[in-house]
């Protein structure tokens, strides 16, 4: 078996004081590649720090959209920088977050688009956060349909006709631990709704543990293995043949 967290924060404490050690779980659990993402300007840099401790460890640079109020032109030209790092492989996470606004939507548009531009002119796949905006979401990316590489909207929360559409557009969507959560049918829902070769999994780590390690406050890659086999029973597809052609998604998408 062999399974890549598509989507981790291994800069976020507690996870980078352990760095070593969550690696060594990981590799143990079967998870033994991990995209970590970037999410602004100071967790930018600590991605490039860290994507050459381990050979199957890459990284992405991006502005969270809770950051757009203060996120400068600077920034922007310190990510730009950061993005030819060849083991970054993505710009993200971008997008919209309309559930806490923690910035104004016109600023976290502006800052949505920029990053947008910003992964054509670099030639990498777009990683996407959308809580509450999904129609606004959707309205920007059309706006450079056919411009961008690849899209991902990650840790998915809309519903199986968003998902649909999602995959109509060309994207792909990708599943966290919340789909082994009791009270989550509708995300297993969707999921079902996404062909296998549109999929990837995730951890968000460290949010979200996945049941039924749901006691252990911090996610760690280690326990996507649990997210994957309830998405392989999803599917309804064994668990070996689920996990390989998760891999070979992640791979192609962030051309590893």
């Amino acid at each position: 078996m062999q399974l890549i967290d598509s989507h981790a924060h291994l800069t976020f404490e507690p996870l980078a004081a352990d760095l070593e050690g969550v690696i060594g779980r990981s590799i143990a659990a079967g998870v033994d590649g991990w995209i970590t993402v970037g999410t602004d300007s100071v967790q930018n840099e600590k991605v490039v720090s860290i994507v050459g401790k381990c050979p199957n460890l890459f990284g992405t640079v991006g502005i969270h959209p809770h950051h757009a109020k203060e996120t400068s032109e600077k920034d922007i030209e310190r990510m730009r920088r950061l993005a030819e790092h060849e083991k970054i492989v993505a710009i993200g996470e971008a997008g919209l977050d309309f559930h806490y606004n923690f910035s104004k939507h016109d600023a976290q548009v502006e800052l949505f688009r920029r990053q947008i531009k910003l992964a054509i002119e670099a030639d990498l796949p777009l990683i996407v956060h959308s809580r509450n905006a999904f129609a606004e979401t959707i309205e920007i990316l059309d706006e450079f349909a056919g411009s961008l590489k690849k899209v991902v909207v990650h840790c998915f929360s809309g519903s199986a006709d968003q998902a649909k559409l999602v995959v109509d557009k060309g994207y792909f969507v990708s599943f966290t631990g919340v789909v082994t959560f009791k009270n989550a049918q509708s995300a297993r829902i969707s999921a079902g709704a996404v062909p296998l070769e549109r999929l990837m999994v995730e951890t968000d780590c460290p949010y979200m543990s996945p049941a039924p390690m749901r006691k252990q406050k911090v996610n760690e890659p280690a326990l996507m293995v649990h997210t994957a086999r309830k998405l392989a029973e999803i599917k309804g597809v064994g668990f070996e043949t689920f996990a390989r052609q998760i891999t070979r998604n992640t791979e192609v998408f962030f051309g590893l």
